[in-house]
């Protein structure tokens, strides 16, 4: 039976021991994963700064497609296992795929509805409803064809290449990494670029554009390599008739609680009445590892963070850094041309089981990092009102010293400086020094600067961001100015007014400054990264080759810790991965059975979706005020997952499937032929019952007829 499983098969040639065609798989993997993670690294600016959405639904809609990618798997492996088996399934699901790309690149075209061409679309809901379509499409593809590839790429192996299988799958899992390394790297720079017909705008075109192609070469590589693959073909709906195994096991057992019935050595025994011993063995094994995948999403659940709480702790810290997918390119070929052997030949059992343990271990321990990396934070970070206070900071634009009483606070202010932020509850009264007194109300949880002019006017601002370099500028002159930075636009600011705070670029950031009589004169700052600037317009002002008469005023001081402290929770955790992750993709396979493969590799990426589930449920759960105790939290419970996961793997068994249904395909001809033998005798039985129904009816009817003829 297990030969009837082969429908295509060639001679395969191999170089250094690996078939040929595993090679058109890693290309195709590399490429569909820098598709992927290259689309997925300016989604979320698209969604905002294009399609105008605000932060709230941009991340909605981010994370929701983001857990439809991880959802689909389920159907894709279905369709694989079930119906059109694992290469068809990558080529129809990859052309949905490519299509879903070229339409969210379309989308993004602003031309195509820009009509009075300003460089705004005209219709944007034509360009939403282009882009949900195309994400649609594209999270049913990456989905679709998650199970499948990888373990159609184990399946291109034979019962001696183990050891290649096994490496196989640390390769493949580079080519992941290689590919998303270089995506979130290469399109931001895409996307940066000025493109359009009528009006140059940022080239979202062009960073979705890239992606596209990309996944259209992933699906030639993997087409050209057709005449080299080992095809496994599907047992028809497999996955329904697992579910109807289960449930008859279920419902049998039920039916024979009682203790007059003999017990049996498995509860899936109990479907031996209606179907046969292969596929209760085969729904044994896939139960087994179900099984053992119960634990697994919580560490999805603190390595996904990496894309959330670590990057926010990040915006916190000095400097960018890309460092998993780096760390992934290091540590995959050291665990298995280092680590491993050196482990083996210490003569140390480390099974695949145990290295997911360690890997676990490995994820709480960077959790715990991250925990008192914060707490370092924390001592930095400004100090913010509470519910029920606000801060106010005085900014002095009069040319002399004023002093200042707020209640039980007194001090000098030069002209303009600006003191450090004050906490009160609700309202506050200041009195100046030439006895001009003015009662101000602080909203809740807000900051203000009060700017202190000669006419006594106070305008108030309230300060919305300190996650990221940002400015805004007085205008003490006696002119209306219009002020441009980078991008930014600060409009017009009317004489002894303040600007809005704007998203500034780190370091050197030129002020391009002019009046309505066209003088103009640029002013350069430098701003460090999470600093928040206001840039004071004295009267003194005036034009010429640089601009003087600017006073910088620092709202809030840049980020002193350096983000390369964020390097050990990202080794351990990018370890962790490593150990975890690879070694889970290659457990699954090796312990599936031949025909529900993609439906383990479908169960595995489930284990992600939860695992992101589980996060939200414990952050809104735990409400806990510091985020490092959140941290600790979260290392704390995979500790006990890990603990369990621990227990169960001691009692787990290893199998060789194939092994297995090669013994039940063996004794197979024999079930048979019990089974025919079984419906002679019940086809023997029936006629018997028959016959004897024929010979009562008979005599009856003779005695009838002899008491008839007596009377």
């Amino acid at each position: 039976m297990v030969e009837t499983l082969q429908y295509h098969s060639t001679k395969q040639r191999a170089i250094f021991g690996y078939p040929i065609s595993i090679f058109f798989i890693v290309v195709n993997e590399f490429c569909e994963r820098f598709s992927y993670y290259g689309m997925r690294a300016v989604l979320v600016l698209y969604l905002k700064y294009f399609l105008g959405w605000d932060d709230d639904l941009a991340t909605t809609i981010y994370h929701t497609f983001v857990a439809l990618c991880y959802l689909t798997p389920i159907l894709g492996a279905i369709i694989a296992d079930s119906w059109l088996g694992k290469f068809k399934t990558i080529v129809y699901l990859s052309i949905v795929y490519t299509l879903g790309q070229v339409i969210l690149a379309v989308s993004a075209i602003h031309d195509i509805t820009d009509k009075n061409k300003d460089g705004t679309p005209d219709d944007i809901t034509l360009h939403i409803a282009l882009s949900m379509v195309g994400l649609l499409l594209i999270a049913l593809g990456t989905g679709g064809i998650k199970p499948c590839v990888a373990a159609f790429g184990g399946d291109q192996f034979q019962d001696h290449q183990e050891k290649q299988r096994s490496t196989f799958f640390s390769i493949f899992y580079l080519s992941i990494n290689a590919g998303s390394l270089l995506s979130t790297l290469i399109t931001p720079i895409l996307k940066a670029q000025e493109c359009g017909i009528h009006s140059k705008q940022q080239c979202y075109p062009l960073a979705f554009g890239v992606p596209a192609a990309l996944m259209f070469v992933a699906l030639i590589v993997f087409i050209v390599g057709s005449p080299m693959y080992n095809k496994t073909a599907p047992q028809g709906n497999i996955m329904v008739k697992v579910c109807k195994c289960i449930w008859f096991a279920i419902k049998n057992r039920f039916r024979h609680r009682s203790s007059n019935y003999p017990k049996r050595t498995h509860w899936m025994d109990w479907a031996d009445e209606k179907y046969d011993k292969l596929l209760i063995a085969q729904v044994k094994m896939v139960l087994k590892v179900l099984f053992l995948y119960i634990p697994l999403p919580m560490f999805w659940a603190l390595f996904d963070q990496q894309g959330s709480r670590w990057t926010l702790q990040a915006t916190t810290l000095d400097g960018r850094i890309t460092v998993n997918p780096i760390l992934i390119l290091i540590l995959v070929p050291i665990m298995d041309s280092l680590i491993y052997p050196l482990i083996k030949k210490c003569k140390l059992n480390f099974t695949s089981l145990k290295r997911m343990t360690v890997g676990m271990l490995l994820a709480a321990l960077a959790f715990v990092a991250a925990g008192l990396l914060q707490i370092e934070i924390e001592k930095t970070l400004p100090k913010f009102p509470g519910s029920n206070e606000g801060q106010a900071k005085f900014l002095n634009m009069v040319n002399r010293t004023l002093d200042i009483s707020t209640g039980s606070t007194q001090f000098a202010l030069e002209p303009f400086e600006a003191n450090d932020y004050l906490t009160f509850e609700d309202s506050f009264s200041m009195t100046l020094g030439t006895n001009a007194s003015y009662a101000v109300t602080v909203m809740d949880g807000a900051r203000h600067t009060i700017a202190i002019i000669e006419d006594g006017h106070i305008p108030r601002h309230l300060m919305v961001s300190v996650s990221s370099q940002i400015g805004r500028i007085f205008n003490g002159y006696g002119s209306v100015l219009n002020v441009t930075v980078g991008e930014q636009n600060f409009e017009k600011i009317v004489s002894n007014n303040i600007s809005e705070y704007v998203m500034v670029n780190q370091g050197e950031a030129t002020y391009h400054i002019k009046d309505d009589a066209g003088h103009k004169c640029d002013y350069t700052q430098k701003l460090g990264f999470g600093s928040s600037l206001t840039l004071v317009i004295k009267p003194d002002f005036a034009f010429g080759e640089q601009c003087s008469g600017i006073h910088p005023v620092m709202d809030i001081s840049p980020n002193s810790l350096s983000m390369a402290w964020q390097i050990p929770q990202y080794f351990l955790i990018t370890a962790g991965e490593v150990v975890f992750s690879v070694t889970g993709l290659e457990f699954s396979y090796s312990q599936a059975p031949s025909n529900m493969k993609s439906v383990l590799q479908a169960g595995w990426l489930l284990t992600v979706a939860v695992g992101n589930i589980i996060v939200l449920i414990v952050a809104e759960a735990a409400t806990l005020e510091d985020q490092w105790a959140e941290y600790i939290l979260f290392a704390s419970l995979l500790v006990v997952v890990s603990i369990v996961f621990a227990v169960m793997a001691y009692f787990y068994t290893y199998i060789d499937p194939t092994k297995i249904e090669a013994q039940f395909a063996e004794l197979e001809p024999e079930e048979k032929n019990k089974q025919v033998n079984l419906k002679v005798s019940k086809k023997e039985l029936v006629e018997q019952r028959n016959e004897v129904r024929r010979r009562s009816d008979s005599s009856v009817a003779e005695d009838n007829s002899h008491q008839m003829s007596e009377l």
